[in-house]
């Protein structure tokens, strides 16, 4: 007869520690090991038949590795939602102890709820796509550095040029300058980390357009569907696919939804109904290229 051990680990960076429920035993705290291949490979020879053995972590930095490690070793692993990790009332002591313990304790008994893990396709497109994302952002500060630069010095563009079109940066190379030598050296590094940041989504968006190519026929089947409804174009779709994965993991379409805290907010008691914005509690990657979508 197997004796299901239910293994909770609280996993950092260099460290992880480790606490086991055994089925229908106790629960007791195994200290901490190092977060390498090779202490994990201890422990789980340690612990016994890979067979009886459940582990489960908090989706975190550290991401799937530990995963996939187990797995490969043969044994069972949920990755779980942290937000959604019950906690006690009143209960404000925390160390990697007992939260090792708190999810051992919860994890034997059906508390937790695990996240999707993608597999190693959907992670590597989702990396490509965030990077796009970091360096949207990235250039879009590095604008508006140049913007404000320019805007406290008095300098405007003529009429007509509409800011962060070619007119507008031949503008500023040609028309703009300034005396004083370290205001020049200023303006010229703002405009060289607008270029650069141009020419970073612009490497970056060919790289997806080429990762895509080399996709499963799946998933490129299911990037050039979503192209087919407004708003959503080739680096939207491939941020959608990339952030859900497989959809039909969604048995309903408020699940989809609630993934992405697209839901309302409710707050209702009694005779009392009140439904208030969006949870915004789900995935931010796609809540935001979705909304996005919705604008266009």
């Amino acid at each position: 007869m197997k004796r299901i051990k239910f293994v909770g680990l609280d996993v950092h960076a260099e460290t992880i520690s480790i606490a086991v429920a055994e089925q229908g035993g106790e629960i007791r705290s195994l200290g901490v090991i190092s977060n390498r291949e090779e202490s994990i490979r201890k422990l789980v020879k340690k612990l016994g038949p890979v067979e009886e053995l459940r582990f489960c972590y908090e989706a975190g930095p550290t991401g799937y590795a530990l995963y996939w490690q187990l797995t490969r070793m043969g044994a069972k692993c949920e990755v779980v939602a942290p937000t959604l990790v019950p906690v006690k009332a009143g209960d404000r002591v925390k160390t990697d102890r007992r939260d090792a313990l708190k999810l051992a304790r919860n994890y034997r008994a059906g508390e937790l709820t695990a996240v999707w893990v993608p597999d190693a396709a959907h992670e590597a497109l989702r990396d490509l796509v965030r990077a796009r994302e970091a360096a949207k952002q990235d250039e879009l500060r590095a604008r508006h550095r140049l913007s404000k630069f320019l805007l406290r010095h008095g300098r405007r563009p003529p009429m007509g040029v509409k800011a962060w079109s070619m007119k507008y940066l031949e503008w500023v190379k040609r028309e703009v300058h300034f005396e004083q030598m370290a205001q020049e050296a200023t303006l010229l590094d703002y405009l060289h980390e607008v270029e650069h940041g141009a020419a970073r989504i612009a490497r970056l968006e060919s790289a997806i357009t080429e990762a895509v190519k080399s996709a499963p026929p799946q998933m490129r089947a299911v990037i050039e569907a979503l192209q087919a409804l407004r708003g959503i174009a080739h680096v939207s779709a491939v941020t959608v696919v990339a952030e859900l994965g497989e959809l039909s993991r969604f048995t309903r379409a408020r699940q989809l939804m609630a993934y992405g805290g697209s839901v309302p907010s409710e707050d209702s008691s009694g005779e009392r109904s009140r439904r208030g914005n969006i949870t915004k509690t789900g995935n931010a990657h796609l809540r935001r290229v979705v909304v996005e979508a919705a604008w266009a």
